[in-house]
């Protein structure tokens, strides 16, 4: 158990992507892990926040009330809602990053709009940042913690790399001098968005944040 006296986690999500990566940043953390998929199915709350900060409030909160009676004192609801912000697209896709095009886009049809849209703004920046704002809350739904983690980089000319997930393959981070789909799980988690905010997490339970 951790100083804030939490045994257990319970993320939010049941994307096996994302799964895979916060398992990793946990890895040696004293707590356990569940997701989603200990529990029996719940309906997806709907994120109506316009930030990325009030839909990661609005599934922590829900998710915990709707678990309720099947979670422990000791257990907290972490919820976190992510996305890619481009400066030149006025901030696009942002909080509509997993639902851009429409929920069954793919993401090379994802990456080719985005290319076409700049295309038609020849000149302006291509600056944009990866944002991660995780959010925590208790049993009965009331939160806890917040935070955010954000990654600088680029749109590259054309998506590079088969690893990471999402956005990554047009996602060029300088100081690597490469996307984020082309370095190692172990790189991108020392830099990335959800790395930060989870980290975050990490030193608020061992009671240093």
């Amino acid at each position: 158990m951790t100083p804030r006296g939490v045994a257990s986690l319970v993320i939010a999500t049941t994307n096996p992507d994302k799964v895979r990566e916060i398992r990793a940043l946990l890895a040696e953390s004293s707590v356990t892990l569940q997701t989603l998929a200990d529990h029996p199915p719940l309906p997806e709350p709907v994120e109506t926040g316009t930030t990325f900060e009030d839909n990661a409030r609005i599934k922590a909160a829900a998710y915990a009330a709707a678990l309720g009676a099947a979670l422990d004192d000791d257990t907290l609801v972490v919820a976190e809602d992510s996305g890619l912000v481009v400066d030149a697209l006025d901030g696009a896709p942002g909080v509509h990053s997993a639902r851009f095009l429409g929920a069954g886009a793919s993401y090379p049809a994802r990456f080719a709009e985005i290319a076409r849209r700049l295309a038609e703004r020849p000149g302006a920046p291509r600056t944009a940042r990866f944002v991660c704002a995780l959010a925590a809350a208790n049993r009965a739904g009331a939160l806890c913690f917040g935070t955010r983690g954000v990654v600088e980089g680029l749109i590259a000319d054309v998506p590079a790399g088969d690893g990471g997930f999402g956005y990554d393959p047009i996602f060029f981070y300088p100081p690597y001098g490469r996307t984020l789909a082309e370095v190692t799980s172990e790189e991108k988690r020392a830099v990335a968005h959800r790395g930060q905010a989870f980290r975050a997490l990490i030193q608020w339970l061992d009671g240093r944040g």
